[in-house]
């Protein structure tokens, strides 16, 4: 894969991948940028859970699995000193459908992490990862009811 950042002024870049799409990036205001663009370990933690939700929602489908709404959430607290990186991060499924197997789900979420994901692969050599995930009913009326959570456990010890 070849990428290139071409700077604009300040602190501010634009990245341009294979793919041709553009992505603007800059820093605070406190570090010199004018916050006009997203900051590049925001593009880390995204592109970590971009994967994984490509991933996991594609295994779902196949799996025909009633999925009206799905969303991976990032949380990872950052070293207070420079180079400030991830320190460990929790990455939660939120599953919400008609129907929808835990076990479907565990799969799913065992498929990407260990076989097909290429961002997690890399960055859990990185930093420790906890996978929760929660599973809620489509319910009539928009009040969707929690019906299983939990963490995913590697049972290959990786």
């Amino acid at each position: 894969m070849k990428a290139v950042v071409n700077w604009q002024d300040g602190l501010k870049f634009n990245g341009i991948g294979p793919s041709g799409f553009a992505i603007q990036m800059d820093a605070e205001s406190t570090l010199g940028g004018r916050d006009e663009g997203i900051r590049p370990m925001e593009m880390i933690a995204l592109g970590l859970i971009g994967c994984q939700a490509m991933d996991v929602i594609s295994i779902l489908q196949k799996k025909r699995q009633q999925v009206t709404d799905f969303e991976v959430r990032f949380e990872g607290p950052r070293s207070p000193e420079f180079p400030k990186v991830f320190m460990r991060a929790v990455v939660t499924f939120v599953v919400t459908g008609r129907g929808v197997s835990e076990d479907a789900v565990l799969r799913s979420i065992e498929l990407g992490a260990t076989k097909y994901c290429p961002a997690q692969a890399m960055l859990e050599q990185a930093f420790p990862m906890e996978l929760q995930y929660e599973i809620y009913e489509d319910e009539v009326g928009g009040n969707n009811r929690l019906v299983h959570q939990g963490v995913w456990q590697n049972k290959s010890g990786g």
